[in-house]
């Protein structure tokens, strides 16, 4: 996987789609994450529970490694596999079996010793939620991410990265009234693999309207900015 972009990129995600309507904690919690507040993120992680702790401590972790904080990010990725792997056991759905994959993905990007292990986990954990709700929007850009930073020897392509970002898109347009997180950063992984096929403006046109999705959206407008300064070069 490649670890270094992983870690970048995650850094960048940390602000969902609020287009849509989503429960309160997912809100706060994405208000919180889009502003790297940890001391807010460590208090919601304190005071919600199941998929919501799960998703505090994902943001959080996201967050502290921005900040350069490597051993909380650490402990929270773990309590949120704790969480969800516990989810799994006692009442899996496919939101908390992707935001486990995507928690094993994460740990395997900040320490790839642990990729033999829980790339596995993380393969088992997506293809058991696409099982259970194969129109899940999440779950496609969850495949698309993997697609994307995996090797290709090991199975990743730039091709399969854009087109199961482009199945996310689709899958967004539904309704959602509940957790409803990804659709910028769909648009925005779509155009991160149109960069690498050689399509730049599809690129840019994807990453404008990731910010159409979300206006304050950072890691499109960075990625348009850094496209403006090679240019202009």
């Amino acid at each position: 996987m490649k670890a270094l972009l992983l870690i970048s990129s995650l850094t960048l995600i940390a602000a969902p789609a609020l287009a849509a309507v989503s429960n309160p904690n997912i809100t706060h919690i994405d208000a919180a994450a889009n502003s790297m507040n940890i001391a807010k993120l460590q208090q919601l992680s304190a005071s919600t529970q199941d998929y919501d702790q799960a998703y505090a401590n994902y943001r959080l972790a996201i967050s502290a490694n921005v900040m350069g904080q490597k051993s909380l990010a650490g402990s929270a990725l773990t309590a949120a596999q704790a969480t969800l792997e516990a989810l799994q056991d006692s009442q899996a759905n496919a939101e908390s079996l992707a935001l486990l994959s995507s928690v094993y993905g994460m740990q395997i990007a900040l320490d790839t010793t642990k990729g033999a292990v829980l790339g596995f986990k993380s393969a088992k954990a997506i293809a058991s939620a696409e099982q259970l709700e194969p129109q899940n929007p999440r779950v496609a850009l969850v495949k698309a991410i993997a697609a994307y930073n995996t090797p290709a020897l090991f199975g990743g392509s730039m091709q399969n990265a854009k087109t199961l970002a482009s199945t996310a898109i689709e899958r967004f347009a539904g309704p959602c009234d509940n957790i409803c997180w990804g659709e910028a950063e769909a648009y925005t992984w779509r155009g991160l693999a149109k960069q690498e096929l050689g399509d730049n403006q599809g690129a840019i046109e994807d990453w404008q309207q990731a910010l159409k999705v979300q206006a304050d959206y950072g890691w499109a407008k960075f990625l348009l900015q850094q496209n403006q300064q090679v240019s202009a070069k």
